[in-house]
C-alpha cells in the first residue's frame, strides 16, 4: 500500500497493489466520498484484490491493483490532484497500471500521463480504447445470456424483466444493450439526472432504497460494493444476479445465502471483467485493438458457464467455483517459476 499526500493540490489518495504474480497490478482509480479513512482502505484493499482475480479468471497476464482518491476534486483542483498522483503511481516503475472507475473517466487518465509513463484508458486519438464502461456492460450482457439458460429460463434477454441498480457509465450502457435486445428494464439511482437519462431509452424507475425487492428475472448491481448481504438477500425479488458492480456480496457466506434461496450468482469478477479487458487490450501486441478486445470480452459467456456447469454438479455455489479457478490460474504460474 502507498498513501499519496500532496499539500498544494489537496491530493489524498491510496493505492493498494494485491499481487502481480501474473504480471503487474492493472485496475481503476476511485474518486468518491468516504465516509473515512478506514472505509477508503477497506475499499481499496478489497477492489485490489478483484482485480487480482478478474485477471486471471479473464486470461490476462495482470495482477490486480487499485487507487482510491478521497474526497470529489473540485473542477480548477482536480486536474492537478491526477497530476500529483501521477507522479506517487510512476515512482512505482509500473507495478501498478492505472485506469478509469468510478467518478473517474478518460481525461483524468490523460492528466495522470502527463507525470507518468503508466496509465491506460486513454482516448482513441491517444492509442487508446476510451472509456472502458460500454465494455464492461457488454462483457455483462454476454454474460447473462448465460446465466439465463443455467437458470432454465427462456433463452435470450428478450421478455425478461431487469432490474440495474446504478445508471452511471456501466449501468446506462447496460440499460442501453438491453432494452435494444427487448427487455423490460427498471432502474434505480440516487442522481436524479442518471434516472432520466434511463427513462429516455425507455427504462422505468423505481425506489433506489427498495430497486433490490422488485420482482423480476435479473438483478443488476451496478454501483457501489457490498450491496447484497444478509438483509439485503433475504428480501431479493429475482432470479438472476448478474451486475457490473465490483464486490457485489458483502462476505463470503453472501454466495451462499444465494444459493440458498435459489437465486443464480454470476460471480461479479467473471461477469465484469470487460472493462478490464478492454483497457489490459492497450498494452496489447501492436496496441490496442478492438475487435481482439471485443473477442476476448465475448469468452466472458463461456467462462461462466463452465463455473454454472461445474456449481450444478458439484452443489458448490459458482462465487466459490470462479474463486477457485482464479487461484488455480495463478497459483500455477508461481509454481512454474519457482
Amino acid at each position: 500500500m502507498v498513501f499519496c499526500r500532496d499539500e498544494a493540490s489537496g491530493l489524498r489518495a491510496i493505492v493498494a497493489i494485491h499481487d502481480t504474480t501474473l504480471g503487474p497490478g492493472l485496475g481503476g482509480i476511485r474518486m468518491r466520498d468516504y465516509a473515512s479513512d478506514s472505509a477508503a482502505l477497506t475499499d481499496v484493499l478489497r477492489l485490489s484484490q478483484a482485480m487480482t482475480l478478474k485477471a486471471s479468471l479473464a486470461g490476462l497476464d495482470f495482477g490486480g491493483g487499485k487507487a482510491v482518491m478521497l474526497g470529489v476534486a473540485p473542477p480548477p483542483a482536480r486536474a492537478d490532484r491526477f497530476r500529483a498522483l501521477g507522479r506517487f503511481i510512476d515512482s512505482l516503475g509500473g507495478r501498478y497500471i492505472p485506469t478509469e472507475d468510478l467518478g473517474t473517466y478518460t481525461p483524468d487518465i490523460e492528466r495522470l500521463r502527463e507525470t507518468s509513463r503508466y496509465g491506460v484508458g486513454v482516448a482513441p486519438s491517444l492509442g487508446g480504447g476510451g472509456d472502458p464502461s460500454p465494455m464492461t456492460a457488454w462483457g455483462v450482457f454476454c454474460g447473462l445470456r448465460a446465466a439465463i439458460d443455467a437458470a432454465g429460463m427462456q433463452p435470450g434477454v428478450k421478455g425478461k424483466r431487469a432490474v440495474v441498480q446504478g445508471v452511471g457509465k456501466v449501468g446506462l450502457a447496460l440499460v442501453r444493450l438491453l432494452i435494444e435486445a427487448g427487455a423490460d428494464v427498471a432502474v434505480s439511482d440516487v442522481d436524479r439526472t442518471r434516472l432520466e437519462e434511463a427513462e429516455a431509452l425507455g427504462a422505468r424507475s423505481v425506489t433506489n432504497d427498495t430497486a433490490h425487492r422488485e420482482p423480476c428475472d435479473v438483478l443488476s448491481p451496478c454501483a457501489t460494493g457490498a450491496s447484497l448481504n444478509e438483509q439485503t438477500i433475504g428480501e431479493l425479488g429475482c432470479r438472476i444476479v448478474a451486475g457490473g458492480a465490483n464486490n457485489q456480496l458483502a462476505n463470503a457466506q453472501d454466495d451462499d445465502r444465494l444459493q440458498a434461496r435459489g437465486i443464480l450468482y454470476a460471480p461479479d469478477f467473471a461477469i465484469n471483467a470487460g472493462g478490464l479487458i478492454n483497457v489490459a487490450d492497450e498494452l496489447g501486441p501492436g496496441g490496442y485493438d478492438r475487435a481482439r478486445a471485443l473477442a476476448t470480452t465475448e469468452r466472458i459467456e463461456p467462462t461462466l458457464r463452465r463455473i454454472f456447469e461445474e456449481s450444478k454438479r458439484t452443489g458448490t455455489p459458482p462465487g466459490r467455483v470462479a474463486l477457485r479457478l482464479a487461484r488455480e490460474r495463478i497459483d500455477a504460474r508461481r509454481g512454474s517459476s519457482r
